[in-house]
């Protein structure tokens, strides 16, 4: 697109939808920017992990997969975490009919299905994992961060506080994510995550949990790729080859997923014993 259709920043100072949803996502910002403790603490506890050599376990179900795929892997990301995207629970292209979301929306509230998932992986002590529900009251969610703490493993949490707090929880013990969390990351999304008020529209639009998750996420992961780097095992990041070349980037590929391979294949070697 030719730069003289690119609008500059200043023309939405002049108020207007779009404004209003800038003014909402640099809240984020300084939302994110306010947890520098919580997240340089998170920081150190994935660190610990991959530097054992073990994976930090993600998850979320429906939209909250982007935060998970956005860790790993893609351009800037590296190995030592084990991306759990259930397709039953995320697949949204088709919208309705056959795998539609109404289906996904009643599978991840469906008990027991989190125990099914996991029963698929051998955790180890000194794992951690990382569970995102902007809600934070989505069942599988909820039991996922659950059995997770069952198994010792320190759970980091991603949900719009504000949202959480107006959620019913779909437990009969009313508990929430927060409640099976070790710390607790907000995305600073308003309750209902749509942050924009259009006059003569009864809803709001645009939401800014996905944009408060992905800088977490990414803020998380320039820390770790410093600890890790700091203690001598700086990590294969995957690169493209605008930056280092055609040959290098497909060294960093085959090796970062050779990597993610061997961590990976731990967690199916003993499986059932």
């Amino acid at each position: 697109m030719p730069s003289s259709f690119i609008p500059h920043p200043s023309s939405f100072q002049g108020g207007g939808p779009s404004a209003n949803y800038l003014q909402k996502a640099a809240g984020v910002l300084e939302t994110v920017a306010a947890q520098s403790t919580a997240l340089f603490t998170a920081a150190d506890w994935f660190s610990e992990t991959i530097l054992r050599g073990q994976l930090v376990h993600l998850f979320g179900s429906g939209h909250s997969r982007i935060m998970v795929e956005e860790m790993w892997p893609r351009y800037g990301s590296f190995p030592g975490f084990n991306p759990i995207v259930e397709l039953s629970l995320t697949f949204h292209n088709l919208v309705t009919g056959a795998n539609g979301q109404r289906q996904a929306m009643f599978l991840e509230n469906v008990s027991g299905f989190a125990e099914r998932i996991l029963r698929n992986f051998d955790l180890k002590e000194g794992d951690s994992a990382l569970v995102i529900s902007s809600s934070g009251t989505s069942v599988v969610a909820v039991e996922m961060a659950e059995l997770f703490r069952k198994k010792d493993i320190r759970v980091v949490s991603i949900l719009s506080a504000a949202h959480s707090d107006v959620s019913a929880s779909k437990r009969d013990d009313g508990k929430k994510l927060a409640d099976f969390s070790d710390l607790v990351l907000d995305t600073g999304a308003p309750p209902g995550d749509a942050a924009v008020s259009i006059d003569g529209l009864e809803t709001p639009v645009a939401p800014l949990s996905t944009a408060g998750g992905v800088l977490l996420v990414n803020t998380l992961k320039a820390e770790i790729a410093q600890k890790l780097t700091m203690a001598g095992k700086p990590p294969t990041v995957l690169t493209a080859p605008a930056l280092v070349g055609k040959e290098k980037s497909a060294e960093l590929f085959e090796s970062a997923y050779d990597e993610h391979a061997r961590r990976l294949a731990k967690y199916y070697a003993d499986l059932g014993k």
